[in-house]
């Protein structure tokens, strides 16, 4: 069973904490639309640190699989999950202060949801719309089976009149 992890943020940042485990995605419920099969897990370790001026931040890496459904076929296919994100820990970011190295931001929270963290952290970098590498889907493998003449060629014959 996994046991869900609740974070002071900013606490976690200043002291460089690190919380490692892993979490099955069934248990991400904001996922199950998207998901072909339940079946997977995602390891994840978060830590806490701080910029280069001392702002708090988290770092959080994750490493797994999950089962999407593709949209051409509508089957399952694999989808490996490995990203890092940066988190700055604050409550709005003045245009000022923008560069090139910023990172996205999250405001600080004394109670924050380690595992609804990982949940949106995965859902923002999902595909739009999964489908399988080409010559694998299931779709195009049925439609290079039928062959014959294209549809629209009796189109162009008629623009043709």
């Amino acid at each position: 069973m996994f046991a869900r992890y609740f974070i002071d943020s900013l606490d976690f940042a200043r002291k460089g904490k690190e919380l490692k485990g892993e979490i099955p995605v069934a248990g991400m419920h904001r996922l199950e639309g998207l998901l072909a099969t339940p079946d997977g897990q995602v390891s994840y370790m978060l830590r806490g640190l701080q910029d280069k001026d001392g702002n708090p931040m988290l770092e959080l890496a994750l490493d797994g699989l999950c089962y999407l459904q593709c949209q051409r076929c509508l089957q399952g296919m694999d989808y490996p999950i490995r990203m890092v994100s940066r988190l700055m820990l604050a409550n709005e970011q003045p245009e000022s202060e923008l560069t090139e190295d910023n990172f996205d931001s999250i405001p600080p929270d004394g109670n924050l949801d380690v595992a609804a963290l990982i949940e949106d952290e995965i859902l923002l970098n999902l595909p739009f719309a999964p489908k399988h590498e080409p010559g694998v889907c299931q779709a195009d493998l049925a439609g290079s089976k039928q062959g014959g003449e294209n549809p629209f060629a009796v189109l162009r014959s008629l623009k043709d009149k």
